[in-house]
């Protein structure tokens, strides 16, 4: 029954590590490889129960000795790096901005961008904004009140 089940360990470390391909930061391959491990327990013929230690095991030391790996290679990148540079940046309105509408696009540097008002006011075509923040894909902005 041993060398079965070991085509179980095999397919289901495939598919933790498949997964980890889809996700964001390292949690799924620490499973895969633990699933490996209990694949060639199973095929040199342990026994199911010693298997499943050995996966608890296994994943749990990976998971904790990569953690602060991880942790680093995840973590939100600082400010000014990536497309938080453009927060408190000013730009151009080229497409009114109506949250209701689900409308706005403004120019920031040299780089267009979907946007949102941050107090869901209506601002108009050719107005400056200043970027407050990014969500997701969309700045959020806010008119940029005239010097004068």
């Amino acid at each position: 029954m041993n060398i079965e089940v070991w085509w179980m360990w095999i397919g289901l470390g495939g598919l933790f590590i498949i997964g980890e391909i889809f996700t964001a930061g390292f949690f799924l391959l620490w499973f895969g490889i633990a699933a490996l491990v209990s694949g060639a327990l199973a095929y040199l013929g342990v026994g199911f129960g010693w298997q499943g230690l050995a996966f608890v095991v296994v994943s749990g030391a990976l998971l904790a000795a990569t953690r602060k790996l991880a942790n680093r290679l995840t973590k939100k990148q600082p400010p000014g790096i990536g497309a938080d540079r453009l927060i408190g940046k000013t730009g151009i309105v080229l497409e009114e901005i109506d949250n209701d509408k689900n409308t706005g696009r403004v120019r920031v540097d040299e780089d267009e961008w979907r946007v949102d008002s941050e107090a869901g006011e209506i601002i108009q075509v050719g107005k400056k904004i200043e970027v407050i923040r990014l969500e997701g894909t969309r700045l959020i902005v806010k008119l940029k009140k005239e010097e004068g």
